[in-house]
């Protein structure tokens, strides 16, 4: 993660883009806080992963695998998620190395509103 740019490809360094998220701010979108989980997993922040997980698809814990490392992000399309929705969805390719060899994964993910914060609801 370049000084100047957050791991989840906006211009913002860390502290002041994801970090702050992390950190206990809360998602204004629902996009937001897709980067913010994918910075999640580059960073190994379990507590924030399942912190922002819905009640109801929770696991009990991830098991973040320290070999894969996440290097990019594409959101590919969105739907939804605004600060006037309660619900949206978000369709991104997520750039990773694992053991050397780099991969991809392609995701369209569910965020629902529950008590005025984003949540991850699982795909959609």
């Amino acid at each position: 993660m370049s000084a100047h740019t957050c791991l989840c490809g906006l211009p913002v360094p860390y502290p002041a883009c994801c970090g702050k998220l992390h950190r206990g701010e809360a998602a204004t979108t629902a996009e937001q806080l897709m980067r913010s989980r994918f910075t999640a997993f580059g960073v190994g922040d379990e507590t924030y992963l399942l912190r922002t997980w819905h009640p109801s698809s929770r696991p009990p814990h991830i098991g973040l695998d320290k070999r894969v490392r996440w290097v990019r992000l594409e959101v590919l399309e969105t739907t939804g998620g605004t600060v006037v929705h309660t619900e949206g969805t978000v369709r991104f390719r997520a750039h990773y190395v694992d053991r050397g060899k780099p991969g991809e994964m392609e995701e369209n993910s569910k965020f629902v509103r529950v008590e005025g914060q984003w949540m991850y609801a699982g795909m959609a």
